[in-house]
């Protein structure tokens, strides 16, 4: 068991890896000079502005290993100009030993400055191209490439008073920065004494007096081409197979797994079926993910997991879809059609096996979203190839057992006497159906605050239908097209054992109990109105005063969990910290979140960390998915998008990414009453211990 948690955490880890949004540096550019003679050579100075806590790698390359993505800058060709020379890093480089790579790396803090020389051959030369570069944090060291265009203008070349010669126009060949080689002049200042010339807010070492580069950088000869391919991507592929393999574990999945057991029993066509289903889901999954990507980037995942109209539509199909198994009617196609399948055999059902492997895509998408999210992140940040690929191994994996639930049905048709228990089979398909059903129809009424499905009502759903279940399994409960059931045997009597003994456990959570095992399924424990375990801890002393809480911002649309008091608005908790000189707790959650639930029950719930956000902290709890609109005098429009931000959940969505460069939930930030971080942020981790650790170490360093 220990090796499979430590399996899914690295598989958290890493998807964190790639989810990360993203733009932790942003690169200017300008020419040295902007008044200039034809003929003459200019500096092109690039600086990217790096956050804290990130680094990028020089120019730079060891030759000795096959290390990270050196900073590289590609010229587009034309006859206004010409490179001169090899683009030069001119702010610190730092030589850094990394043992993944077996080496030394060279890495750049900000904000990094490199410089570039052209010589000039019209009067309005066009110098456009794309930066390509690697920004990596300092603490664990996860990377997010970037790739960048750029437009310099304004310089304006004139005619030399006498010219004696007249600069040839360069060839049109394919013109780069590539990675300083020892050939050029390289100037690496370090921390020596080495003097240093300052233009424009520029140092620049003089080339006098230039301190010398690394002995290990590349020769000439040996320089590696800017389109390398990445040395991650191996890495990449088999981080995005075991993703789509834990997929499959997301509660959003389960609900699919009937629907394709019931469809595929009732077919005829063999395996060759089957096999068409899986390579459905992966063409429709690589389709899907890749162009609504390039079209809406991550904003696609939040639509299709929070807004009510899929949910609604999700729940619609589900609950539709029970009452067939249960033997209320039979779901067929039109005779019509029928007749024409009939007729062309090899061809008739296709549409079908289609329809459900876009169903299973788009209803998985809702959980499988976030995991995916790093793919969508690469193709919004102009990546197409390594998105299709990460697509590809994520729903290969994601396909298989699909592959398998539909061929096994072939296989137990072929079996004697299978007609009785497989529609046994069905029932329960059927029951199990309607219970997953409501998982749909709670998110969107938490997200819309519609007080349908409060959690003991869903809780009270829950019990009776696996009642209802045990009593099927006891041959007390005989539906349409079931056989007499005169005796029960032994797997049965086993059965209804397991499945009351989940009624049990549910009913305490009528009163509060956290039911631990089912807190990433539930509504949340703030949405049920009678809580023996918030009485119970409601005399614990508020870590927020009255007076500030009768005045709380949207108090009245959420409550944080484990009775904790908080606020739900970003400025007013950083005005409260400052007020009483506390570190802010800072919760990037969702309402149809699976993680942040598991997180708060799970982790919140343990003294160690309740008493610490309780006393140590002021806790804000920020919804991304919220759906309730602003008064239009709070609307304003995103830096990030452009696009006009009007409910609490896009404002706080806009704040995660713009502010700290992530739009993966939960996402816990730790920092002060200016909204800086004291130490990295923490995604989803269920060791306690971790968390402490986390908490402990920002109010230290507070």
């Amino acid at each position: 068991m220990k090796s499979i948690f430590a399996l899914a955490a690295w598989l958290l880890l890493s998807v964190a890896a790639y989810a990360q949004l993203v733009k932790p540096a942003s690169w200017s550019y300008k020419p040295a000079k902007s008044s200039v003679q034809i003929g003459d050579v200019v500096e092109l100075r690039f600086t990217a502005s790096i956050k804290d806590g990130y680094h990028i790698y020089s120019s730079q390359v060891n030759p000795k290993i096959d290390g990270p993505l050196p900073t590289v800058i590609n010229f587009t060709p034309n006859d206004t100009y010409q490179l001169v020379g090899k683009l030069q890093p001119v702010s610190k480089v730092e030589t850094k030993f990394e043992e993944v790579f077996e080496g030394d790396v060279y890495l750049m803090h900000g904000p990094a400055q490199f410089v570039q020389k052209v010589k000039i051959f019209k009067a309005d030369p066009s110098i456009t191209g794309t930066i390509e570069y690697q920004v990596c944090t300092d603490s664990d060291g996860q990377c997010i490439p970037g790739n960048d265009e750029f437009s310099i203008t304004g310089i304006v070349a004139r005619a030399p008073a006498a010219t004696s010669s007249v600069a040839s126009a360069p060839q049109a060949n394919s013109i780069s920065a590539k990675p300083t080689t020892q050939s050029a002049v390289a100037s690496v200042p370090t921390t020596s004494s080495a003097s240093t010339t300052v233009t424009e807010g520029i140092t620049e070492p003089t080339v006098k007096e230039a301190v010398k580069a690394p002995e290990n950088v590349l020769d000439a000869a040996a320089m590696v081409p800017a389109e390398k391919t990445d040395t991650s991507m191996m890495g990449f592929i088999v981080a995005a197979f075991l993703s789509g393999l834990l997929a499959l574990l997301t509660p959003c999945v389960f609900p699919i797994i009937p629907m394709t057991v019931s469809f595929f029993t009732n077919q005829s066509g063999g395996r060759w079926k089957a096999l068409l289903f899986g390579a459905s889901i992966i063409g429709i999954y690589v389709l899907v993910g890749t162009v609504v990507s390039r079209i809406n980037g991550p904003a696609f995942a939040n639509f299709v997991s929070t807004h009510w109209l899929p949910n609604v539509l999700f729940f619609a199909i589900f609950f539709v879809f029970g009452l067939s198994f249960l033997g209320l009617f039979e779901i067929v196609l039109p005779s019509s059609l029928v007749n024409s399948a009939d007729a062309r055999a090899e061809r008739g059902g296709l549409g079908g096996v289609f329809f459900m492997a876009f169903t299973l895509v788009l209803v998985s998408f809702s959980c499988t979203g976030p995991i995916v999210g790093s793919l969508l992140v690469a193709s919004a940040g102009g990546e197409v190839v390594k998105p299709i690929i990460g697509m590809t191994a994520f729903s290969s994996a994601f396909a298989v057992p699909f592959t398998l639930f539909a061929a096994f049905p072939q296989w137990l048709k072929s079996m004697p006497k299978s007609g009785g228990w497989l529609n046994s089979v069905k029932v329960v398909l059927g029951f199990l159906e309607l219970a997953l059903a409501l998982k749909f129809l709670s998110i969107a009424d938490q997200v819309y605050h519609w007080g349908l499905l409060d959690r003991e009502v869903f809780l009270s759903f829950w019990i009776v239908i696996f009642a209802l279940i045990g009593f099927y399994f006891l041959g007390r409960i005989r539906l349409p097209h079931d056989s007499e059931t005169k005796t029960v045997s032994v797997p049965r009597l086993l059965l209804a054992i397991f499945t009351f003994a989940f009624v049990v456990y549910m009913i305490p959570g009528l009163w509060g109990a956290p039911l631990k095992a089912l807190a990433g399924y539930l509504p949340p424990e703030t949405s049920q109105d009678f809580n023996l375990t918030s009485a119970s801890s409601a005399n614990n002393q508020p870590s927020v005063s009255t007076a500030a809480m009768s005045t709380r911002r949207h108090a009245n649309l959420f409550k944080l969990p484990r009775g904790l008091e908080g606020f739900f608005d970003y400025k007013e908790a950083l005005a409260y910290a400052k007020q009483v000189n506390k570190p802010v707790f800072i919760d990037f959650t969702g309402h149809g979140c699976v993680n942040c639930r598991e997180m708060e029950q799970r982790v919140w719930a343990d003294p160690a960390v309740k008493s610490r956000l309780q006393n140590d902290f002021v806790v804000v709890a920020l919804y991304v998915d919220d759906k309730t609109e602003l008064p239009e005098n709070d609307w304003y429009t995103s830096t990030y998008d452009g696009k006009v931000k009007k409910s609490i959940g896009a404002q706080n969505a806009d704040l995660q990414i713009t502010k700290y460069n992530n739009n993966a939930q939960p996402h816990y930030c730790l920092v002060n009453s200016e909204g800086k971080l004291l130490v990295p942020p923490k995604n989803y981790d269920r060791s306690v211990e971790n968390f402490v650790a986390f908490l402990d170490s920002g109010k230290a360093k507070f």
